[in-house]
């Protein structure tokens, strides 16, 4: 069997590592990064908490020996069911099964300039763009003179109250308080404003009521500005527009407020719901599809337990790579009558708001906790979910060296210097293959 994994998210990678040592499959995964990001600590990057390379680990190193798997950096440009191809940046390539894990990207809602105006958080590049820039305006308002220029960028706003916008604004409050101020003591960080815009009534909507309640609560107790009830309309660069009237004069507008699937073309409309997402089977396969399979945030699956489908967490995608991998596998065997149904199992949710600071969920027993020992239970989680050891020895490292010193070392500006006339050939060579089939198989 001829696999392709378009993605290499929590999903696709799940399913690629437990086809590893599969004889009768070939794989070839694609994705336009040659490394498997952690998703979760992206705003520790965004923060300067950690490293880029502590989050992120080569593909290729993954799979190493793996005899039975290839990898190509490219994206699905178009899906050809019909013809049982995909065409990519790099050539079309034939599969005997195409899995679509291709996750979600930033949901703007259609609003272009806020979208070109923003910064996003839903990648590696995209946290290290947030941490030069925050790094970079704290530098530049050292030259401002202007009162209300200097409170513009002394304000940072961030929209959306899910775990990425809570953990977020809490982890910048705290560099407002015990890291900025000594990086920049010429600058008055009392009159720093980290605000958090939130479309419904409550901080972390979708965990438990204790766990909103005391989420904002550790918020404004870091000195986070909670708005809820209240919608982003616009924001030029200068200035945000609320649903409330009120403006708020800001540099920085970080937008966590919503994500949409990545569809491939090729896809019919009528199987794509709100969300970006894709409808499938029980079996991740999609409505009308014989040999395409969608898992992770880019499937819609309705189930008794989730009518409405399943909610876009890495267990979710974990789990549903998982359960795809053995129906393959029996697939292969020719063992049809045994393929296995999907659903998900709630084992908890989880989100950390700073220092000491975290909430958790368990829905059997039925248990809420919070404060420290929450927090220790969310470190403990990441740091068993991190690929590779060495990624695991240096976050507990950086983590420990943090809590002692209220400090880390890793505020580094680092600008672009790439320059389009010094583009290797090589980038020319495959622009010219393009339309070349490749024979991986």
């Amino acid at each position: 069997m001829r696999v392709i994994i378009a993605g290499c998210g929590f999903a696709g990678l799940k399913l690629a590592t437990t086809l590893e040592k599969e004889k009768d499959i070939e794989i070839l995964m694609i994705d336009k990064n040659n490394y498997h990001q952690f998703q979760p600590l992206f705003y520790q990057v965004a923060t300067a908490g950690l490293d880029a390379s502590n989050i992120s680990f080569p593909i290729r190193k993954i799979f190493q020996k793996a005899k039975n798997f290839h990898f190509r950096i490219t994206s699905v440009e178009e899906i050809k069911a019909d013809e049982n191809k995909i065409v990519t940046g790099i050539g079309e390539f034939d599969y005997d099964v195409l899995v679509i894990a291709t996750g979600a990207t930033t949901n703007f809602f259609g609003n272009d300039l806020l979208q070109a105006k923003a910064f996003a958080m839903k990648s590696t590049s995209e946290a290290l763009q947030v941490r030069n820039h925050i790094i970079e305006n704290f530098e530049k308002a050292l030259l401002v003179k202007d009162a209300d220029e200097l409170q513009a960028r002394m304000n940072i706003v961030l929209v959306g109250a899910g775990p990425t916008g809570v953990e977020l604004s809490g982890a910048i409050a705290e560099m407002g308080r015990h890291i900025l101020p000594k990086d920049y003591p010429e600058l008055d960080f009392s009159k720093m404003r980290v605000i958090l815009v939130e479309g419904s009534a409550k901080t972390l909507a979708v965990m438990s009521e204790k766990s909103s309640e005391q989420s904002r609560k550790y918020l404004e107790r870091l000195g986070v500005i909670v708005k809820t009830e209240t919608v982003v309309k616009g924001y030029d660069g200068n200035t945000a527009t609320l649903s409330t009237g009120e403006t708020i004069q800001t540099k920085t507008l970080i937008w966590a407020a919503g994500i949409k699937g990545n569809v491939p073309k090729g896809i019919d409309a009528s199987l794509i719901v709100r969300g970006n997402r894709i409808k499938v089977d029980r079996f991740n396969k999609i409505i009308g599809l014989e040999n395409i399979y969608a898992i992770g945030d880019i499937a819609y699956m309705e189930t008794p337990l989730y009518p409405h489908g399943h909610p876009q967490l890495a267990n979710v995608a974990i789990n549903q790579g998982k359960n795809l991998a053995l129906n393959l596998k029996r697939l292969v065997s020719g063992n049809k009558q045994s393929l296995t149904e999907f659903e998900y199992h709630d084992k908890g949710t989880m989100a950390t708001v700073g220092r000491n600071l975290a909430v958790v969920d368990l829905p059997k027993p039925k248990i809420h906790l919070g404060g420290w020992k929450a927090w220790i239970i969310w470190m403990s989680l990441h740091i068993m979910l991190i690929l590779g050891v060495k990624n695991k020895l240096q976050i507990f490292v950086n983590w420990l060296y943090k809590y002692f010193t209220y400090d880390q070392n890793l505020r580094l500006l680092i600008r672009n210097s790439y320059r389009e006339d010094k583009t290797p050939d090589s980038t020319s060579n495959l622009t010219a293959n393009k339309n070349k089939v490749e024979k991986v198989f």
